[in-house]
């Protein structure tokens, strides 16, 4: 759909998230002019959320009681999680997923990366639980879904049979490659930078000479904290090693991980963040925002881009008492905050 719209407040510009009073004019969904002006309106106005890493199939297992390692739980092919998937109906399957779709989209997330188990017949059931969502996903496949989606998603190197064979394959079909590495432990760290992929998953216990590559090969790292946190891979705010990895000039992107544990909310997880993390508020919101840098087309305000837009009226609550509007957000904001989605 496309957005007309003039909006007027203080708004989060570029990808510094600068603190500007503007007015904001729209149309055809299009970012055409911002204008600075004074005594503007009491609104936030921030670039729409992007949820980095999701897998959505799993919200038809929610909180199902489970005992047993991360490995016994979540990883291919008899992990939990996925027999679960291999029993469930494809019309509730779908149906699951449009409803945590329809979540991400209330919250303001505009767009997630979502791992799709269940080859091409997994893809093709995301799309039609996506198909007439404002919030849209880039896909990245398993079991030949890769190549009818964006990318490769690929659960550690030590998991997958022939991965090589199947890398090559994906990389010819001009697909991205997506690899969960370092999240139980580092082993599987080196083989993960081996195939140069184009995104890193969790990066829970990599090591200092693990993040240099990422960093000066310019490979992303999406972390999930509050997935760790529940799962039982950490129980210490220095994994993920976040710090180290903005000390080392890393591309840090945020994700909500497995929705078979953790609802997809952007705000509880920046929260969640904050109070571990020893990092900027600003920092952690660029995190939930940078990752829509996988949908080719950055979320950041600036003229010439594409509207993808989140409101919120701090007066309708105490935010109305922030001394500081980027740690009010990423402490306190939530969806009943938003008082307009324009994506």
């Amino acid at each position: 759909m496309e957005i007309d719209a003039s909006i007027e407040g203080v708004a989060f510009l570029g990808d510094e998230l600068s603190l500007r009073p503007v007015q904001i004019e729209i149309t055809d969904g299009i970012i055409r002019s911002i204008e600075e002006v004074k005594n503007p309106r009491k609104r936030w106005i921030l670039p729409a959320l992007f949820n980095a890493h999701t897998h959505i199939g799993d919200t038809v297992a929610m909180d199902l009681p489970v005992d047993g390692n991360l490995e016994s739980i979540v990883s291919p092919p008899d992990g939990l999680k996925h027999r679960i998937l291999r029993a469930t109906e494809r019309g509730h399957l779908v149906s699951a997923m449009h409803a945590t779709i329809g979540v991400m989209e209330q919250t303001g997330c505009a767009g997630f990366a979502d791992f799709r188990e269940g080859g091409v017949e997994g893809v093709d059931a995301l799309r039609e639980a996506a198909a007439d969502c404002a919030t849209q996903p880039v896909i990245f496949g398993r079991e030949g879904g890769e190549f009818t989606s964006e990318g490769y998603g690929i659960s550690s190197v030590r998991d997958i049979i022939d991965l090589e064979q199947g890398i090559e394959a994906a990389r010819r079909a001009g697909r991205m490659i997506a690899i969960h590495a370092g999240e139980r432990d580092s082993d599987d760290m080196e083989g993960a930078l081996a195939y140069e992929p184009d995104l890193l998953i969790h990066c829970t216990h990599a090591r200092r000479k693990d993040l240099r590559r990422c960093a000066d090969e310019g490979i992303p790292i999406v972390i999930c904290p509050r997935s760790n946190w529940i799962l039982g891979v950490t129980r210490s705010p220095d994994h993920p090693p976040v710090q180290e990895m903005i000390d080392l000039g890393c591309r840090v992107f945020l994700g909500t991980d497995n929705a078979m544990f953790v609802q997809p909310d952007l705000w509880r997880e920046m929260a969640f963040l904050s109070v571990i993390a020893d990092i900027s508020a600003r920092t952690i919101l660029e995190m939930g925002i940078a990752g829509s840098a996988l949908t080719k087309d950055p979320y950041w305000i600036e003229e010439g881009k594409k509207a993808s837009i989140i409101e919120i009226n701090p007066e309708r609550s105490n935010l109305m008492c922030s001394r500081d509007p980027v740690r009010t957000v990423i402490s306190r904001g939530g969806s009943c905050h938003l008082d307009r989605i324009l994506f």
